[in-house]
């Protein structure tokens, strides 16, 4: 084969540009310092590049942006669960005060004070939000737990259940001492009440302040008893039949503890086979007999009622059960808090924390917070401002007994400081009773909250594992993705300076090539 001149030329030009390709590859290397500019310049470490950087943003989503938000979130409910067991523990030391016999008027005083600025307080850990979403109201993070203020005219038709469990033993007072404030008062004595109490099971709702009772029913060994469509006595109240089951049982509804005692000669009383209905106080009121069967049957009960006013601060119905606002009456929004088979609906906020791997951050209300604990406080309020009253009247009667214009009716007068001070001892009887019980209350409410505390700092210390999993995975593949783009720059200058070498060598054996032709020997 002969060689031309035109071939050397050709190919001393090819490898010139190799040589010189091999430069310009090697200079952009050392500026940009990866292995490759393109796909093509490496499939494999193209493709193997791609794979890592979509590892990394996965990486980097969970760690950089879902992890920090979990842990806002767990932060902020951990904070307000403290909060909150700070306060039930308050009120659970105001028990503990007032079951105290020998309490002063300035005693009873401060406790009122204390159960009052503690009432105000008891909710309002359960409007706290992370970065504007509430996080102990399920799905509706948008929505307060509590009513922000005083609705008068907010309406809502709520289904309730309950069981034999909740039935307690709750002693009812009758009698109440109205002050007499002349000497002729005072001669009246046929006004004096006759101060009694007596003792019945009760269930509570979860609010008071009634509306009325749309329906009740229970049921025990498959029997089923049903009361609705309530017809006026002739003092106006609702009595309501039983329409299904024991045709019997009769179950009255009553405005307020004072009307239920006005019905019965002034006595607060309940028949053996009878129900009675508190509407200002939520509660109903079992007869002996009807409690001994139903606590005997392992009774459940099923109350429809409707309440129209909620003071500010209390917990919203919808959190809690199945309810319809019917404050429009044309547009009702209802709420569903269980399903028809009375499992409850949970509204779980799941976090992707990691591949595969998802983390529960909320708590709903229900499972901190019992409906109770309001009316509890409530209850423990009005049963120290009863034995205010009650030791206010005493005081007076007291200082009547002194003075000159009453000096005529000493033995009435008598008669009206008895029946009050038989009041003060009921009613310091009943906040021993009230608060020794609150104890017991409150320790349970504590041991549920302490519950749902646990299960926070569970979370919270699984985050840490996955943070700290999820911290060195990135370091892993950010050292992986590393290895496979980058290059030394030391190794690229080394290159660089053997193929500028070649380059230049390539260049200067060119120049000679054509020096000398055939002609220079003929």
């Amino acid at each position: 084969m002969r060689i031309t001149n035109n071939m050397m030329i050709h190919n001393t030009s090819k490898n010139i540009n190799g040589n010189k390709g091999n430069v310009l590859d090697l200079n952009s290397q050392m500026t940009s310092q990866k292995k490759i500019q393109r796909p093509s310049d490496n499939p494999v470490i193209a493709i193997r590049s791609l794979r890592l950087r979509t590892s990394l943003s996965k990486i980097n989503q969970y760690y950089e942006k879902n992890v920090p938000d979990v842990e806002t979130w767990l932060e902020t409910a951990d904070t307000a669960l403290k909060n909150m067991n700070a306060i039930l523990t308050d009120v659970k030391t105001q028990c503990n005060t007032g079951t105290n016999s020998y309490l002063t008027a300035d005693d009873r005083n401060t406790i009122l004070k204390n159960l009052t600025a503690l009432k105000e307080q008891l909710y309002s850990e359960g409007n706290a939000d992370n970065a504007g979403r509430t996080i102990f109201t399920g799905y509706k993070t948008s929505s307060k737990l509590t009513f922000m203020t005083q609705e008068e005219k907010t309406s809502y038709k709520i289904t309730q259940n309950f069981t034999y469990k909740d039935m307690e033993e709750f002693t009812y007072y009758s009698g109440r001492v109205d002050m007499p404030n002349t000497a002729d008062e005072v001669l009246v004595t046929g006004n004096i009440p006759e101060i009694d109490k007596e003792s019945y099971d009760r269930i509570r709702l979860a609010y008071d302040g009634i509306d009325g009772i749309e329906s009740l029913s229970y049921s025990y060994g498959g029997n089923t008893v049903t009361f609705s469509n309530g017809v006026p006595d002739a003092n106006g109240n609702l009595v309501y039949n039983a329409v299904s089951g024991n045709g019997n049982v009769i179950m009255t509804v009553y405005d307020s503890e004072d009307a239920w005692a006005a019905a019965n000669n002034g006595m607060k009383t309940v028949n053996e086979d009878e129900l009675v209905f508190i509407k200002s106080t939520g509660d109903l009121i079992v007869g002996s007999e009807i409690g001994t069967e139903l606590k005997s049957g392992k009774a459940s009960f099923e109350i429809d009622y409707q309440k129209t006013g909620f003071e500010k601060g209390v917990l919203r119905p919808e959190y809690y059960y199945n309810c319809t606002d019917v404050s429009d009456p044309a547009n009702p929004i209802e709420y569903a808090k269980f399903d028809k088979d009375g499992n409850k609906i949970y509204e779980d906020i799941n976090y992707t924390i990691a591949l595969n791997q998802t983390l529960k951050v909320n708590l709903q209300a229900d499972e901190i917070f019992d409906m109770n604990i309001y009316q509890d406080v409530v209850e423990l309020t009005d049963t120290v401002q009863a034995a205010i009253n009650a030791h206010d009247k005493v005081d007076r009667l007291k200082e009547m007994m002194n003075e000159a214009q009453y000096a005529d009716c000493k033995e009435e007068l008598q008669k009206w400081l008895d029946a009050a001070q038989k009041e003060a001892d009921y009613a310091d009887k009943r906040l021993t009773d009230q608060y020794s019980a609150g104890i017991g209350k409150f320790d349970k409410y504590l041991e549920k909250l302490n519950i749902a505390y646990t299960e926070v700092g569970s979370r919270g210390e699984q985050l840490k594992m996955v943070e700290a999993r999820m911290s060195n995975q990135q370091l892993t593949i950010e050292e992986l993705k590393s290895s496979n783009e980058d290059k030394e720059l030391s190794d690229i200058i080394i290159e660089y300076t053997a193929a500028y070498n070649a380059y230049t060598a390539s260049l200067m054996s060119a120049g000679k090539i054509n020096q000398q032709t055939l002609l220079d020997y003929v």
